[in-house]
């Protein structure tokens, strides 16, 4: 019986092009999953979009000279090029500024308000001295009064885990231009967490099968819990929805309270695109649907706690009861699936310091699968992982080319030079059935790390099919047999059964592989679609939701977003028998190899910097 299963996707900033590190965090992985899991026949949500509110595109449109919408705007339909480019297969990848998406945070706030879990609290609040804005927490770094990391922010200290204010920090600093910050008294909303915290607590030890350094961090949360502002002193944002405030334009609400409400305004605004504005609840309001929420490492507070946290409130489950809102009882996520960093030369990439390889120089130049396979079996899933150009180059050529891309290459091209099409075999050896066994075997096996979110072991095993395939060629020898007119029999029985495991890989390279996978199943005689790509389409900001307040956005106004028919794909994660008869198409290389030099060099764009430079 097919499942409902939420892929929520990390929201982007849109104050820039992505980065690779970006998309190793929160793209790849999320997109691997979901795929696989429409190919096992659950019905997929996946959702995500712009992040496009706090005080970070503030700074950036102020550098470049221009509003910040603008700014906003242009990102955005950048954003959405690239991650079509790379293929990420989203039901809805839409962005913050829409009405649709202020109105259903100011539900999701109302709703935590009315129940008793937002609280009027004066707090002191981090100021830029020159400029008089509000600085906020991430943008503050210091000393961590509790570790004596160097590198602590004003929200968190990721060395030892532990939630802070900017003001506990010793010596803060801006990390926009280095100045001490000036702390003033202000009035905020509250989540009021410490009245949360049991029932957080129940729900995260229930939570055995994350990922360990993820569980790890998300249960040392609770053990300092305190109430966290969810408004700042900013003109750029949603607005409070409360009588008083949400016409005051120099309090909004706090950018990772609107950006988690996302994953379910996303869905909203799918599911009245889609003709039908209740479909979203299937997903949401449904204890048998599962929800898997992909991000970076520093972002795990925020998927473990505050959303969790909002969520719990919104239903009235904490100290202080209460019903659930218009929304009803929302489902809490089934995983945090959050991945380490991938760095360069050992520091995290970043746009800001010049670390940076932009997600679009990449494409143009290696396309996605190649991207797509170093994230998949040499990104960083549980530890810090730095790419190099030598470990790029070194799994392209070994890997990609020699055993993959070999593989279908002079498999498909003996068949299609001896016979032209999918052999008729003849009587299967026991070392043909050991290796078709071991084949259909295989998708147990990976698919079982993919459904648990290990991805590096599902295309480990993956791979180890495609050695012991060539293995098997290598035994076999069918250059030989097609010498010897005596011999067609066995030579067609070998290309048969090569030709049957190059397909049953490329079912299971599928959610890794989605591009190469197609030209596989076309050069193997297969016609139509296999693997459904997205696309872009141009819509109207036409909600039927009604936000309030000062600075709410227009409606009528246009934008990108990304979606897809993925139902029409054939790619179904299981065998599919070969019919001998088939036409085969003569192949091409499937990936080119890189010159060498590149190991050594990088790319032009991203040059290798000589050690000591």
């Amino acid at each position: 019986m097919s499942q409902h299963v939420l892929t929520s996707v990390a929201w982007p900033y849109a104050n820039g092009p992505r980065h690779i590190g970006h998309v190793a965090g929160f793209g790849v992985p999320s997109d691997v999953f979901a795929r696989y899991q429409r190919m096992i026949g659950n019905n997929v949500l996946m959702v995500s979009g712009t992040d496009e509110h706090g005080t970070p595109l503030l700074v950036q449109a102020e550098k470049e000279g221009i509003p910040v919408q603008e700014l906003c705007d242009r990102y955005n339909r950048i954003i959405v090029e690239d991650l079509v480019g790379l293929g990420l297969s989203y039901d809805l990848f839409t962005r913050t500024t829409t009405r649709n998406h202020y109105a259903v945070v100011q539900e999701l706030f109302r709703g935590l308000n009315d129940n008793g879990y937002m609280i009027r609290q004066t707090t002191t609040g981090a100021i830029s001295p020159t400029t008089g804005r509000t600085l906020p927490d991430r943008y503050i770094e210091g000393t961590c009064p509790i570790c004596g990391a160097t590198d602590a922010r004003g929200d968190q200290c990721d060395t030892c885990g532990n939630q802070l204010d900017p003001s506990d920090l010793i010596d803060p600093r801006s990390k926009i231009n280095g100045e001490t910050p000036e702390f003033v008294e202000t009035e905020h909303f509250m989540l009021d967490l410490p009245a949360l915290a049991d029932a957080l607590g129940e729900w995260l030890h229930g939570r055995e099968d994350w990922r360990p350094n993820v569980l790890k961090f998300s249960l040392n949360l609770l053990k300092d819990l305190r109430p966290r502002a969810m408004s700042r002193d900013i003109d750029w944002g949603v607005p409070i929805p409360i009588e008083g405030w949400q016409d005051n334009n120099a309090k909004k609400l706090y950018v990772w309270f609107d950006a988690v409400v996302g994953y379910l305004s996303a869905s909203i605004e799918w599911a009245w695109r889609s003709g039908d504005p209740e479909a979203w609840r299937a997903w949401w309001t449904d204890p048998d649907a599962v929800s898997y929420y992909f991000m970076g490492k520093d972002n795990i507070t925020f998927h473990s706690q505050i959303w969790p946290g909002e969520l719990l409130g919104y239903r009235g489950l904490g100290a202080h009861g209460g019903e659930a809102g218009e929304f009803g009882e929302l489902d809490l996520p089934t995983e945090v699936v959050s991945s380490e960093f991938l760095t360069m030369s050992g520091s995290k990439f970043s746009s800001s310091k010049g670390v940076v390889i932009y997600v679009r120089d990449f494409l143009e130049e290696f396309g996605p699968d190649a991207l797509r396979y170093f994230i998949s079996v040499a990104g960083p899933e549980t530890t810090d992982t730095d790419f190099t150009w030598d470990e790029f180059v070194r799994r392209v050529n070994q890997e990609l080319a020699n055993e993959w891309g070999n593989l279908v290459n002079r498999t498909v091209s003996m068949a299609h030079k001896n016979f032209g099409e999918i052999p008729q075999p003849g009587t299967f050896t026991d070392g043909d059935r050991e290796l078709l066994d071991a084949a259909l075997a295989a998708y147990d096996t990976v698919g079982t790390c993919l459904g648990e979110c290990r991805f590096k072991a599902g295309m480990t095993e993956a791979m180890r099919l495609v050695a012991r395939a060539n293995q098997y060629i290598a035994a076999e020898e069918p250059w030989k047999l097609a010498k010897d007119p005596d011999r067609r029999e066995r030579l067609a029985t070998v290309l048969y059964v090569a030709l049957q495991v190059v397909a049953d890989a490329n079912t299971m390279l599928t959610p890794y592989l989605p591009f190469s996978a197609q030209t596989v199943f076309e050069t193997l005689g297969g016609t139509g679609e296999w693997a459904a790509q997205p696309t872009v389409r141009e819509v109207t900001d036409d909600s039927p939701r009604t936000p309030v307040g000062v600075g709410v956005p227009e409606a009528g106004r246009s934008y990108p977003i990304i979606t897809g028919d993925y139902t029409r794909q054939q790619a179904r994660w299981g065998r599919t028998e070969l019919v001998p008869g088939t036409a085969l198409t003569k192949p091409t290389p499937l990936f080119r190899k890189l010159d060498p030099e590149l190991a050594e060099t990088g790319p032009s764009w991203a040059p290798v910097t000589p050690a000591g430079e």
